[in-house]
């Protein structure tokens, strides 16, 4: 069965080069015949094709717009002072009984055990205090270390600096102060006068992959050489909650610190990616999704972020809408051909047998996947409905057990889990998917033009120990 199956897409995912191949051999046979036609053809007739076939190939490069490449990235790698393992958020959660009661405490120590969590996520000094500071200059404070630190570590790993920034685009969830944090990075490195800044907030886990959308539409029509620096983080420091609310209280046991730079160029020289398709789905229409991750105040007064318990469904459901749409830009022919059998069968005996729509095997169409590290339940969604493997979805869980859910940054931590691992080859493809609120699923292709160097990356000091078991848990909390 294997065999017939590797047999047919091969056959089928190379049909117009056999077709080509037969057409040569016919050709070939009848070359006298064929010349002798087209020697037939008249001059103008013939400069009129040719100016017409030319006309035509220049309109779909047009149309396709520029290639866009991933020149560098950097993340933030946390220094462990900043360590929040699990012995001291018990310990902080029994100093502070004015903030948390004792039922609320023990939720959040059964979530923690089953989140796929490790002892080595990292918070910011804010969580480090008793209680918790909150404060404006502290969610500064955050901002500078993460933010700076991977656009920092982006520009010693490229051979671009901040003079070379033509587009900045800097997203944060919740966290939006005034000068904006885009005005704060212009400052920082003193961009060019000239540069477009955009700053965008409220879109949640998503907004990274949101963001590489935007410049991508820029980057596409932008003359030749623009570069586009991106800038993904989520700042906690100001975001603690402190009332007793269970689905308001998952956020403080998954989200950790961190931040991801990226600069994005319609050059290839010094590409490390070439940018594929980007696909985005909302679907905020459905009231059950527009809630799914909601900030508001509990009864008490106390604001903070509701997740819903619904929210690894609601995953699941943005998931296919988005695949329904990404699936036939990506999947060979050899797939999308049994998908579209299948719907065939299912509607020729509706009514008569129960007939399941056949399941696409994306691992034919991509080499590593790299799922939003939202939580263990997540994860294990997206497993499911694609179908992947454990390997697959490898890079997710020891990002999530050794960072935690740092947000919209974390699918540049598993990019470079995959690099730290020395997995990435040239020509590989990736397959980058991230969830957030509103509700949106997002979808971005990637294809490795130029691997690695080194492994010098937020996993430098601790790859070694990775992968790591995780246990098994019940999946009620």
């Amino acid at each position: 069965m294997t065999v017939l199956k590797a047999v047919y897409r091969a056959v089928v995912n190379n049909f117009l080069v056999l077709a080509a191949a037969a057409a040569a051999v016919v050709l070939l046979r009848w070359h006298g015949e064929v010349a002798a036609r087209v020697r037939d053809v008249a001059p103008l007739h013939a400069a009129m094709a040719a100016v017409v076939a030319a006309g035509v190939a220049r309109l779909v490069r047009a149309r396709r717009g520029r290639e866009v490449y991933l020149v560098e990235y950097g993340c933030f790698r946390p220094r462990p002072c900043y360590r929040a393992p699990f012995a001291t958020c018990l310990e902080h959660a029994h100093l502070m009984p004015y903030l948390v009661d004792e039922e609320s405490v023990a939720f959040a120590i059964r979530l923690l055990e089953r989140s796929g969590l490790g002892d080595e996520t990292c918070v910011p000094d804010a969580y480090h205090y008793m209680p918790p500071d909150r404060s404006l200059r502290a969610s500064r404070d955050e901002t500078e270390l993460v933010i700076f630190s991977a656009v920092d570590d982006a520009f010693a790993r490229s051979a671009l600096g901040p003079d070379d920034i033509d587009v900045l685009i800097v997203n944060c969830s919740i966290f939006t102060p005034t000068p904006v944090f885009a005005d704060m990075v212009v400052n920082r490195y003193k961009l060019r006068a000239e540069v477009q800044n955009v700053n965008l907030s409220g879109m949640g886990c998503s907004a990274g992959l949101v963001s590489v959308g935007l410049a991508k539409n820029l980057l596409q029509v932008a003359p030749p050489g623009t570069n586009v620096l991106i800038v993904s983080t989520e700042i906690l420091s100001s975001q603690y909650y402190v009332g007793t609310e269970r689905a308001m209280l998952l956020p403080n046991c998954l989200f950790r610190m961190g931040a991801a730079a990226m600069i994005l160029s319609n050059s290839p020289e010094h590409a490390r990616y070439r940018l594929g398709r980007v696909v985005r789905t909302v679907t905020a229409a459905r009231d059950t999704d527009y809630r799914c991750v909601f900030q508001e105040e509990d009864d008490k007064g106390n604001t903070g972020i509701r997740l819903s318990k619904d929210l690894a469904a609601t995953a699941g459901h943005a998931l296919k809408s988005n695949i329904a749409a990404f699936g036939p830009l990506v999947l060979p022919a050899s797939e999308q051909l049994l998908v579209a059998a299948s719907f065939l069968k299912r509607k020729l005996l509706s009514g008569r047998a129960k007939v399941r729509l056949y399941r696409p095997d994306f691992r034919t169409a991509f080499e590593h996947f790299c799922i939003h590290a939202g939580g263990r339940g997540v994860i294990d969604e997206v497993q499911h409905g694609l179908g992947l493997s454990d390997d697959d979805v490898e890079a997710s869980r020891m990002t999530l057990h050794r960072f935690g859910n740092t947000s919209s940054s974390s699918v540049l931590y598993e990019l470079a889990y995959l690099e730290a691992k020395g997995r990435m080859k040239k020509g590989d493809r990736v397959w980058m998917i991230s969830f957030g609120a509103g509700f949106d699923c997002n979808s971005v292709a990637w294809e490795c033009v130029k691997p690695p160097a080194d492994a010098d990356g937020p996993w430098l000091d601790c790859i070694h120990r990775y992968p790591v078991d995780l246990p098994e848990v019940a999946k009620d909390v």
